[in-house]
């Protein structure tokens, strides 16, 4: 992208996207689909991630139809697989019938990470993607944006920030909005060949920790687990050691599981949120994804909301008479959703993290007595969302 390109009578529109995960490429996927000309920035020296599992729900895999790749993740759905909430000891605390929610929502997709960026890296035109381009520097500039790269500046007429919980062009462009927050608990993932498909996934909760396991459509098994810490704490190559003394006594297959597993497998993050936003768009810069709204995984939607961000900002861009009415309709419309799934997510984690033994003993008795129905219902909101004009 030259100096001037995209902006002042070309009569073709442009947009550079900053971050090259999920929501960036989906982002420039769905642009590119409505006739934008697009590319995509990635800091890091090449596009890829080291990731593990990850869930697609209903409402993501709808995003990924509108853009054109459905078709080759929903050939990896679980329809038949059992999941819920057991306790420590393996006992049924709460039950999903995945069929049933299949025929009720859609499939829910359990993918690894990097299968994923790589069917979005593929369906992106050639040219699109640009590895080592950090974005140092953003402004306005002849209704449009410049934003400084890699050595050099470009001119377009969106900046679409997807750059993730602590991104560059949210700092620049919204430098009072708060920093992400630490939710008060840490995560290890890691991705197991136990010789053999798991038929059973979900998660295992106790005293302030959590096991959650997700069999793979390659017969590997993904498996996180949860526990209460202070942040920043770390064993360097004992990790695996670390969760194996917190979890290697809890009910099958979690122990074989972690027998089966090694230490470079082992990735550990803190959990960290980002506070309500009062606005997703600054001029013509727009955040999408984590940029825009961090939430902890409790609701695994993380990724879907990206993706719903995407092809949410290519419809209304599409449909609206100019690029300032499509970003504040844009804002209108993902900002309350994204946020109030965020407080959901925040609170369904708070008390899956509970230690005290009598709140954890109430907890469970009432995910017991909850019908499961119920649960499946309780899930509607976030699931039954449908592409702008769909």
């Amino acid at each position: 992208m030259g100096t001037a390109e995209g902006v002042g009578g070309t009569g073709e529109r442009s947009a550079i996207v900053a971050g090259g995960g999920i929501g960036g490429l989906a982002a420039g996927l769905a642009l590119t689909r409505s006739g934008w000309r697009v590319k995509v920035l990635e800091r890091a020296a090449t596009f890829g991630e080291v990731g593990a599992g990850l869930s697609l729900w209903p409402n993501g895999v709808r995003a990924l139809d509108a853009l054109g790749v459905g078709d080759q993740v929903r050939e990896q759905a679980l329809a038949e697989t059992r999941a819920g909430v057991r306790d420590t000891a393996g006992r049924w605390l709460s039950r999903t019938d995945t069929q049933e929610l299949a025929d009720r929502f859609g499939p829910l997709v359990m993918v690894h990470r990097a299968r994923l960026l790589d069917i979005l890296r593929a369906a992106l035109p050639a040219g699109t993607l640009c590895a080592a381009n950090e974005v140092t520097r953003v402004g306005p500039r002849d209704r449009g944006v410049e934003v400084e790269h890699g050595g050099t500046a470009s001119r377009a007429d969106l900046l679409v920030a997807a750059d993730g919980i602590r991104s560059t062009v949210r700092s620049a462009l919204w430098p009072q909005a708060p920093g992400p927050r630490y939710a008060g608990y840490t995560t290890w993932r890691l991705v197991v060949d136990a010789g053999q498909r798991l038929p059973v996934g979900g998660e295992s909760w106790g005293r302030g920790e959590r096991v959650g396991i997700a069999p793979l459509p390659d017969g590997r098994t993904y498996l996180f687990c949860v526990a209460n810490a202070p942040e920043g704490q770390r064993e360097p190559g004992r990790e695996l050691d670390a969760i194996r003394r917190r979890f290697g006594h809890w009910h099958d297959p979690i122990p074989q599981l972690l027998a089966a597993a090694d230490e470079e497998s082992v990735l550990r993050h803190d959990i960290h949120a980002l506070p309500p936003l009062a606005s997703f768009v600054s001029g013509r810069a727009v955040l999408l994804g984590d940029a825009a709204h961090a939430m902890t995984p409790n609701l695994g939607q993380g990724a879907n909301q990206a993706l719903e961000d995407a092809v949410t900002l290519a419809a209304l861009l599409d449909t609206r008479p100019d690029v300032d009415a499509a970003l504040t309709a844009y804002d209108l419309a993902r900002r309350p959703r994204t946020q109030r799934i965020a407080r959901r997510s925040r609170r369904i984690g708070a008390v899956a993290q509970w230690r005290s033994a009598p709140a954890t003993a109430l907890r469970d008795l009432l995910l017991r007595m909850t019908p499961d129905s119920a649960v499946l219902g309780g899930l509607a909101p976030v699931l039954d969302w449908r592409p702008p004009g769909h």
